[in-house]
């Protein structure tokens, strides 16, 4: 018979009251409360993996599941709960540190995509209602940038999280009539954005008007000057709210955008922006973008051009 034992941990399982296990080793990271007090609030028994434990001169040295124990003992109300641990009694301090700092590393994380798949699978109510959202509009959930599909699957989930059901409709409603189903209109900066202006000027933005305006624009020329404006989704909403506020008798106030406290936007003259489309026009603009091949997919206008709790 051949022999495996080189390949089975060396281990115990055992039941232990979790007011004997001490955990906080230097060589752990800080005890986050918040994630403590999020998994408590999420709190799911099948999600509780077994806490790893090395026993030197009789104590039970936590070196893997320290968030683990103060989920259970916040729930339970007591430290006197035990919890299932994987017991190592041929650990040194040194030999626990280096476990710890290298048990991820080749440890391959689920993506985004492979989280909400299986949460399809699963049945569970949110995911369900994001896909048939996505599929009501002719399109469908996707790993990758491709056109006909979205795949900045954390945003959208984000935006349903934050704003809602109602806005996140509007929100592919809205981006989808307006670029028709440009795949790079569905990037993560895009919809954020997007879902940050429908969610401050709600019935302000008119729905015709936005679709008349920032059809005229390309998301080429959208991502260019929020690169020039602010990082992330706040730079792509400033731009859109510029272009949508051009020639407008009572254009919206564009520091509703931002937070009381909040660093105050870069505030462009007509001037500086027609300069800024002629460099465009003329190709002179060297800023990074995407291939003007991809500016040009679209899934329902593919011809037109210019116009996406472990504990």
């Amino acid at each position: 018979m051949e022999d495996y034992s080189k390949y089975v941990p060396n281990v115990i399982f055992e039941q232990i009251p979790i007011k004997n296990l001490v955990s906080s080793q230097d060589y752990q990271r800080n005890l986050s409360m918040k994630h403590v007090k999020k998994a408590v609030e999420n709190f799911d028994l099948y999600q509780i993996n077994p806490v790893k434990v090395s026993r030197r001169n009789g104590i039970n040295y936590v070196f893997n599941g320290q968030h683990t124990i103060e989920i259970v003992a916040t729930v339970s109300g007591s430290r006197d709960t035990p919890v299932w641990c994987m017991v190592y009694d041929d650990l040194y301090y040194e030999h626990e540190a280096d476990i710890f700092a290298n048990q991820m590393k080749y440890t391959k994380a689920l993506s985004p995509y492979e989280i909400f798949v299986a949460n399809i699978e699963a049945g569970n109510d949110k995911q369900l209602i994001i896909r048939d959202l996505v599929e009501s509009f002719g399109l469908h959930i996707s790993s990758t940038k491709q056109v006909g599909a979205i795949c900045a699957i954390s945003t959208i989930e984000n935006i349903y999280d934050k704003y809602g059901l109602q806005n996140l409709t509007r929100v592919l409603s809205l981006t989808i009539g307006t670029w028709e189903g440009d795949v790079n209109s569905f990037s993560a900066n895009m919809l954020s954005a997007m879902a940050r202006l429908i969610f401050t000027y709600d019935t302000e933005l008119v729905d015709d008007v936005f679709k008349e305006k920032l059809g005229e624009r390309s998301i080429r020329e959208i991502t260019r000057s929020a690169h020039e404006r602010s990082i992330g989704s706040l730079g792509f909403a400033e731009a859109i709210l510029f272009f949508y506020n051009r020639k407008m008798k009572y254009p919206l106030d564009i520091l509703k955008l931002h937070k009381t406290k909040g660093r105050k936007p870069v505030m462009y003259s007509e001037e500086d922006e027609a300069e800024n489309m002629e460099e465009y026009i003329n190709g002179t603009d060297n800023s990074s973008q995407d291939d003007e091949t991809d500016e040009q997919q679209s899934f329902f206008a593919p011809a037109l051009t210019d116009n996406a709790l472990n504990y």
